[in-house]
């Protein structure tokens, strides 16, 4: 085809800040000098590990590699250095970034660059904790062993515009695998978290059980429990426990009273799902741990065409159950942005 431009294989990494509205809404100077300095970090971190600076858009910076595991150091090492600079300062006022990371085709014209390479990037930092890292199955297949980092699965994502659905992980940052929450026996305690909890509402949803043999069940699950807990980790008025941190009580027989306690936190949400078919079935139940009640619970019943309507109305009952306030352009952000 003489009118196809030109692409080439690159690694492309994708980062803005969690929660940068309310940041900036707090203290506008101090949340944009900080914001300054941390992405002069990036831009020097970028080049120090062959990579170029592609784009600045507010918050967040795209960049691009020749190699994916100059990609994948480069976000471990910028990961910390920025979780030492946060140490600093006080809790409300740190900047934490996802990053999204993907091996893929890029169109490149006039200094920027294009196409499902950087769109799959864009959308995996997303599904990324805030502080975290969240690579494509194509990346990691491209890594392989070459960096001692470890990785948990979050299954095949069905990433907004993109018409196959992407393997993606979570990167496990400079943790062996005896001291990674949920490679051993030991549960965390509230005690082992970076940060003490806020005030504000705090609640740790748990991964989500599959009542099938089938594994492909598990990631239908997994991929349930990680979309609400992307949307819902955006609102500044909650504070949700780090998703790959409560793998540690996968499999495990205990209760939702028994994880909070352990924790710290206010509320607990768990589910089942069953799969027939085309069909799903999901039981949810959120917990408020110190009067031991159930606030919340409901089953659904739904279609697999109907997986993110679930999510999103999951999602919407957890937030009314919690009474949780936020602005109208915060909602219209949550429940209109995957639809651009």
């Amino acid at each position: 085809m003489e009118d196809r431009l030109p692409r080439k294989l690159a690694a492309v990494l994708y980062a803005d800040v969690a929660g940068y509205s309310r940041l900036t809404g707090d203290d506008e100077d101090a949340t944009h000098k900080t914001l300054n300095k941390y992405l002069d970090l990036f831009s020097q971190t970028i080049e120090s590990h062959h990579g170029q600076v592609m784009h600045y858009a507010g918050d967040a910076i795209l960049a691009r590699f020749d190699a994916a595991v100059d990609a994948l150091t480069c976000a471990s090492v910028v990961q910390q250095q920025l979780a030492e600079r946060n140490a600093d300062l006080p809790e409300g006022s740190r900047l934490h970034f996802r990053i999204g990371l993907n091996l893929g085709d890029v169109i490149e014209d006039r200094g920027e660059i294009y196409g499902d390479g950087v769109n799959i990037a864009a959308r995996l930092e997303s599904l990324a904790s805030p502080g975290g890292i969240c690579v494509s199955d194509a990346v990691r297949s491209a890594v392989q062993k070459k960096l001692d980092l470890s990785y948990e699965k979050l299954g095949d994502q069905s990433l907004k515009n993109i018409e196959e659905p992407v393997r993606a992980y979570q990167v496990l940052i400079d943790t062996r695998p005896s001291t990674i929450p949920g490679s051993t026996d030991e549960v965390p305690s509230s005690s082992s978290l970076e940060f003490p909890l806020p005030d504000r509402p705090s609640i740790a949803i748990l991964p989500f059980k599959s009542l099938g043999s089938d594994p492909g069940q598990d990631y239908l699950a997994d991929g349930i429990r990680f979309g609400i807990q992307a949307t819902l980790v955006q609102l500044p008025e909650m504070f949700l426990v780090n998703a790959v941190a409560l793998n540690a009580y996968r499999g495990k027989d205990v209760t939702a009273l028994t994880v909070g306690k352990e924790l710290g936190v206010q509320y607990v949400l768990e589910g089942t799902l069953q799969q027939a078919g085309d069909r799903i079935r999901a039981t949810v139940q959120l917990t408020e741990v110190a009067t031991k009640q159930a606030i919340w619970a409901e089953q659904y019943e739904r279609i697999l065409d109907d997986i993110f309507k679930l999510q999103d109305e999951i999602t919407w009952e957890v937030i009314t159950s919690l009474n949780v306030k936020f602005q109208k352009s915060e909602r219209a952000r949550i429940w209109f942005a995957k639809n651009y």
